[in-house]
């Protein structure tokens, strides 16, 4: 005779095979469920990247076509927006609720190999101290004449092939232009935005461009990330306590304090000051747009290491006093340094210059069309280093600048 309190053991012990069989079944689906997600995920991630490559190899030329991927369902799209000088490159790829979104700054792999263009509309360049030139060079005058200045010993070392230049620098593109009208963004004051966790400033390129009016120039203690500009109609002042990353900063002048540290495209017309050993990082822009009577200037001060774009136009050849971009000592700048005026160039340039006149200064006189103590190496700018897209050529492949999403 069986025992009550047996079968009721029995039953326990069926109850907990059966509880353990039905979690073993959940977890078996759950574990499908996530196998599934995963896969669907590296789907999206892969097909987000192959569109991506897509946009790259078609000159990032859209028609808001879907691109769909077959026996899978994913479907993506691609379109490009401006921000600044820089285009930001947006891809979506979807596949029923579930959708990867990536931005990207595109820009143009040059291959023009040229390390100095100076305008042939004036003298002879001429050359004094420590000099040296690693590329091609486009000059009036395939002689460089040397100068003694200071008295110092002249150390000329040219490594290129020597070409006579065009009257005009490369035209620049319309879009260079274009950034300085007006613009469609929705317009705010820092009292109305809010900031994540109490702090933090962030706009996805997805959104809107939102425009910050600053009302009493000093930009103090903020950190300001992605779809921004920061705008004003007098100055701004960027204080070295302030982080800002892929922000756009514009008025007729602008400041960058000493020591301040940030990834910006600064957008002027009348003044644009950099202080010592500030660094800007990959890909910022110093851009000054000048078509009036005023002389305007971009001076970047000692010490300081910039990676990107600086340009100054504006001009035409009649008033090269009014616009004139400045190095001074010790500065290193990676990338393109473009001036419709005057351009002083001193420290280490990795990369490209071009100028409708060079101009050396020192504490009592200046040198016009003349360049000293000075080092221009297109061969140390890095093999991965992309352009930002100044010039109108077609032909030149797009490359990633930056992801920014």
């Amino acid at each position: 005779m069986v025992k009550a309190h047996s079968l009721l053991y029995a039953v326990y012990v069926c109850l907990l095979v059966g509880l353990l069989i039905g979690g073993l079944l959940i977890l078996s689906n759950l574990y499908n469920q996530l196998n599934l997600f995963y896969e669907t995920r590296e789907g999206l991630y892969i097909n987000n990247q192959s569109t991506i490559n897509f946009a790259l190899g078609n000159q990032l030329a859209t028609d808001e076509e879907i691109l769909s991927e077959e026996g899978t369902g994913i479907r993506s799209t691609f379109r490009t927006k401006k921000h600044g000088l820089q285009t930001v490159l947006l891809t979506e790829s979807f596949l029923q609720n579930d959708t990867i979104q990536s931005a990207h700054l595109i820009g143009q792999k040059l291959q023009n190999n040229i390390a100095l263009y100076v305008a042939n509309f004036t003298q002879s360049l001429s050359v004094s101290g420590k000099v040296t030139v690693k590329g091609n060079l486009f000059l009036p005058n395939e002689r460089l004449k040397e100068t003694y200045i200071e008295n110092k010993p002249n150390i000329i070392s040219v490594q290129g092939r020597k070409n006579i230049s065009e009257v005009q620098l490369p035209k620049l593109s319309e879009d260079c232009k274009k950034i300085f009208e007006d613009r469609n963004t929705v317009k705010v004051s820092f009292n109305q935005l809010e900031a994540q966790n109490d702090s933090l400033y962030f706009n996805s390129f997805f959104n809107e461009t939102i425009e910050i009016q600053i009302a009493n120039s000093y930009l103090d203690d903020k950190i300001i990330k992605g779809n921004f500009i920061l705008s004003s109609h007098d100055s701004i002042v960027i204080r070295n306590t302030n982080t800002l990353e892929d922000v756009i900063v514009m008025a007729p002048k602008v400041s960058i304090e000493e020591g301040f540290k940030g990834n910006i495209q600064v957008l002027a017309k009348e003044k644009i000051y950099v202080g010592k050993k500030a660094e800007l990082t990959y890909p910022s822009v110093l851009c000054l747009y000048n078509e009036t009577d005023k002389k305007a200037t971009v001076f970047i001060d000692e010490e300081t290491k910039i990676s990107g774009l600086v340009l100054a136009f504006g001009n035409d050849v009649l008033h090269l006093e009014n616009n004139w971009i400045e190095t001074s000592d010790f500065d290193t700048i990676t990338g393109t340094v473009y001036s419709t005026g005057k351009l002083t160039l001193k420290g280490q340039l990795f990369g490209s210059a071009y100028a409708s006149r060079m101009v050396h200064t020192t504490k009592t006189s200046n040198y016009s069309n003349c360049m000293a103590d000075v080092t221009i190496d297109l061969t140390h700018k890095p093999k991965v280093f992309i352009d930002l897209p100044i010039f109108d050529n077609q032909k030149q492949r797009y490359g990633i600048l930056k992801k920014v999403l």
